[in-house]
């Protein structure tokens, strides 16, 4: 008579483990849920003006790239006549609409100083202003570059350190 009550225990146990297995709860709440979606905002929210800051400040630099060759030509130019050149074909570069890049519109020499104007694709903070790199001499006869917004039109957590 004891092997029948065993299995009716036994069926009565894997019956309560069969419901409590129901019960369980499987994945996350919406709370949980709703937590991970906040936490995931805000550091978007931080994320992405950073980096678009970062993004302008690579688009000013490719100003820069481009202006190293009329860098070079100016001083080799000074180096050569003692004075600097007045406009892109007198330094012995291309003319000023054809030094472009992605976010670069115009690299333009005028009396020493290049002008760089941003267009094309730069992003619109800076489309359309210009940055200077102006020349100056030393008593050993090298020359040394300053680098300016033109009218502060480019704010300067923007501009490269050399510039701020």
């Amino acid at each position: 008579m004891m092997l029948p009550a065993l299995l009716v225990n036994n069926s009565q146990s894997a019956h309560l483990k069969e419901l409590t297995m129901k019960t369980k709860q499987h994945g996350f709440t919406l709370v949980e849920l709703m937590i991970v979606v906040a936490i995931i905002g805000i550091l978007a929210a931080i994320a992405i003006p950073a980096y678009q800051d970062y993004t302008i400040r690579a688009q000013v630099a490719e100003g820069l790239n481009l202006a190293a060759t009329g860098k070079n030509a100016i001083s080799t130019y000074y180096a050569d006549y003692g004075t600097f050149p007045t406009d892109n074909a007198v330094a012995g570069i291309a003319a000023s609409n054809e030094i472009v890049g992605k976010y670069v519109a115009d690299v333009a020499i005028t009396n020493g100083n290049i002008e760089i104007q941003y267009g094309n694709d730069a992003h619109t903070k800076i489309s359309g202003q210009h940055l200077q790199l102006t020349p100056s001499t030393a008593l050993s006869g090298s020359v040394k570059w300053t680098c300016q917004s033109v009218g502060a039109e480019i704010p300067d957590n923007y501009l490269p350190g050399a510039c701020r």
